[in-house]
């Protein structure tokens, strides 16, 4: 299905200068059919989701790695790997990624692992998610297609990714989000001068509006990052895999776990895996990807311990809410992915993420959000339940910053004592 499509020739142009780089068509993931690089989505064909398709350099892999160490310290330093012109990072921009990757020996202890325990942890990002990411491939396209107008579906972190991005960029946004989000969220998302609008409702609802809203000519000229731009945007999160693999000197990790909203994150990080490999820059060898969700919206976790391929939409009631949609379009592919890994998708409830948040935070000084509790929760259960191997090299994602979240730790987290001004008082509580 096409979406404000734009003429084949104006496409084929912006391909033919560079503008999208080795990116060379759209690719249907049921299909194989192909298409010119446009703000399509769907598959003409059979409706199935679109994908970049490349045309990768891989004939001088040490030219390129040395060509990614010198660039900029942000995801455009893979330039080369992605839909974007090659003078990317002289155009206006947030300059995310390239966050840290931390050596998590204190929480390893913890949990009892004996390999190497890393978090991978984008609260670094410039808007506190990784989000940042996606939507700055997303920015790109939509400057190549002559979009006026960013906007997006979102459970909060999304919303403000688009904001910022946007205003830097020179764009108007319109974000649109359940009426019923973090605080936090709500003002980092406002706060960019943009529109926000909140829709009475799950996500799934506004979602839906979104999808109506595309149709109507009151939405033309509008760039949706993850509707009618999201073959792109999803490519950001390649430059998580990229990244860690880089950050571990260019090797692949042997385990990763990675938070499953709508599964597009978990696909992408594999796609980006199995792109170095093809290139020669990390040598192919197994690895494992683990999907992780909350307890209150597991739809993806229940089909995959059912053993099913078929993914039922749950209604969301979690705590994790930038995890709570309860129809992921990416489900079935990340079934896959974890089926033929040997990885697995598992679930942990609102306490459990609450006690994984604190215990991040305890060894490890990371003040995670939600969905990094549902990630160090289920990192934690799977070792209890043996499906993830503590001797071998582990990454974990934290996706985003604790203090969106305040509200899930609030109740249970303050001060140790409240004491008078003087050293009796101190003595008295305890604390000396």
């Amino acid at each position: 299905m096409a979406v404000q499509s734009v003429e084949s020739s104006t496409t084929s142009s912006a391909s033919a200068s560079g503008a999208f780089g080795p990116a060379v068509a759209l690719s249907c993931r049921e299909c194989g059919e192909r298409f010119d690089l446009g703000p399509i989505f769907a598959c003409e064909a059979c409706f199935g989701p679109l994908e970049v398709a490349y045309e990768l350099p891989a004939d001088d892999p040490e030219g390129l790695r040395r060509r990614i160490e010198a660039g900029p310290n942000s995801i455009w330093r893979y330039a080369p790997l992605l839909p974007v012109p090659a003078d990317v990072a002289d155009l206006p921009s947030l300059n995310p990624g390239f966050t840290k990757l931390v050596k998590a020996d204190n929480l390893a202890r913890e949990l009892g692992v004996t390999g190497e325990l890393h978090i991978k942890d984008d609260s670094g990002n410039p808007t506190h998610s990784f989000k940042d990411r996606v939507v700055a491939i997303a920015v790109q396209a939509a400057r190549t297609f002559g979009f006026t107008t960013l906007s997006c579906s979102s459970t909060g972190n999304l919303a403000g990714a688009v904001g910022a991005a946007a205003a830097r960029a020179g764009f108007h946004s319109c974000v649109f989000i359940p009426h019923d989000l973090e605080a936090g969220k709500v003002v980092m998302a406002a706060v960019y001068g943009g529109d926000l609008v909140g829709i009475e409702g799950t996500y799934d609802d506004v979602n839906r509006f979104c999808s109506e809203l595309i149709g109507d000519p009151v939405g033309e000229g509008w760039g949706f990052v993850n509707v009618n731009l999201r073959p792109y945007y999803g490519e950001g999160s390649k430059t998580l895999a990229y990244e860690i693999c880089e950050q571990l000197g260019w090797r692949l990790p042997d385990q990763i776990v990675v938070p499953i909203a709508s599964g597009s994150q978990l696909t992408k990080i594999d796609k980006g895996l199995k792109e170095l490999i093809a290139i020669g820059l990390v040598e192919d060898r197994p690895y494992k990807i683990f999907g992780a969700q909350a307890e209150g919206c597991s739809p993806v976790s229940a089909a995959f311990k059912a053993g099913h391929d078929v993914v039922r939409p749950q209604k969301p009631q979690t705590i994790a809410k930038s995890l709570a949609i309860g129809n992921p379009a990416d489900g079935p592919y990340v079934l896959d992915i974890a089926r033929r890994t040997g990885g697995a998708v598992e679930d942990v409830n609102d306490e459990q993420i609450v006690d994984a948040i604190k215990l991040l935070a305890r060894t490890e000084g990371i003040f995670a959000e939600t969905a990094g509790g549902v990630t160090v929760g289920v990192t934690k259960k799977l070792i209890e339940d043996g499906l993830l191997d503590p001797s071998l090299t582990t990454v974990v994602l934290n996706t985003g910053d604790g203090l969106k979240t305040l509200d899930a730790v609030a109740p249970t987290t303050g001060p140790s004592a409240i004491i008078r001004p003087t050293l009796d008082s101190f003595r008295e509580a305890g604390l000396a």
